[in-house]
């Protein structure tokens, strides 16, 4: 299915941080999550369209919250349902994603719920190119906590925040889904992290929504990640503020961290391990 999956004019990408200048212009299927922040980067990248992933919705219909702020500017934006396809995988997207949401602008190309997303890009390919400057976004990447003789705890509201020599050995509260990319599953953060909270994306087709959490053992973290419906995904004030745990791995459990805890109490037993 994928060979007849050709067009130039479409750009299937694990994320939506990848957008390079070649590309302006072009419908985007990337498999990030349908938050804000990820609608923000699809229009700095200047996507005619874009279709993400509606990472199970969870608090406040955050998984999909770029819908309604891409329209205040007339970009077209849609997410398929997270259990149609794995976040973070473009090519699973493109090849079985069914359209949950969309917003007015998708709406108008002709769209539907339930289409598959190949179908949907192809559609929104007709749209007019949108124009006009994107609402800009309040800073986001903040320290949260620096105590003299622990470590520095700092809030990302995207993985690709993460600063490979300040981080290193500190610890990352990241408003980012918890999965992988398909097509480099060796990549997982940018930094050895000491620790990091990462977002379950509703966790989704094939529990694509945490591997990330388990595979950052092989870094030496403990990683561990929130549930969506306890905090806003793309959003690291919101997992600081409201997040809970719904996994751990195998380190962040020696640490002291479990399923159940919050961000601040997680935060709080990483600060004080050794």
């Amino acid at each position: 299915m994928l060979e007849a999956m050709q067009d130039d004019r479409i750009l299937v990408m694990d994320s939506v941080t990848k957008i390079e200048t070649e590309d302006f212009g072009k419908v985007l299927i990337a498999a990030s999550h349908g938050g804000v922040y990820a609608g923000y980067l699809a229009a700095l990248g200047h996507g005619r369209g874009v279709i993400l992933n509606d990472a199970g919705g969870g608090l406040d219909g955050a998984g999909y919250g770029a819908l309604d702020w891409a329209d205040g500017f007339g970009m077209p934006v849609a997410v398929v349902d997270c259990m149609s396809a794995r976040i973070g995988d473009g090519k699973d997207m493109a090849a079985n994603g069914l359209i949950s949401r969309m917003n007015a602008s998708v709406a108008k190309a002709g769209c539907s719920i339930g289409m598959a997303a190949w179908d949907a890009a192809k559609l929104m390919l007709a749209s007019a190119m949108w124009s006009g400057d994107a609402p800009s976004l309040p800073e986001s990447r903040f320290q949260i906590d620096e105590v003299p003789g622990k470590r520095k705890v700092f809030g990302c509201d995207s993985a690709s925040l993460i600063k490979e020599d300040e981080d290193a050995g500190q610890i990352v509260v990241c408003g980012s889904h918890g999965g992988l990319f398909a097509g480099n599953s060796s990549y997982i953060l940018k930094a050895p992290l000491f620790g990091v909270i990462l977002n379950d994306a509703g966790r989704g087709k094939d529990d694509a929504g945490v591997q990330r959490v388990f595979a950052a053992e092989r870094m030496g973290i403990a990683a561990a990640a929130v549930a969506s419906t306890s905090a806003r995904i793309g959003d690291a004030r919101s997992a600081w503020d409201t997040g809970v745990l719904s996994v751990v791995n195998s380190l962040a459990e020696r640490a002291g961290g479990r399923v159940g805890m919050t961000s601040k109490e997680y935060v709080a037993v990483l600060q004080a391990a050794k």
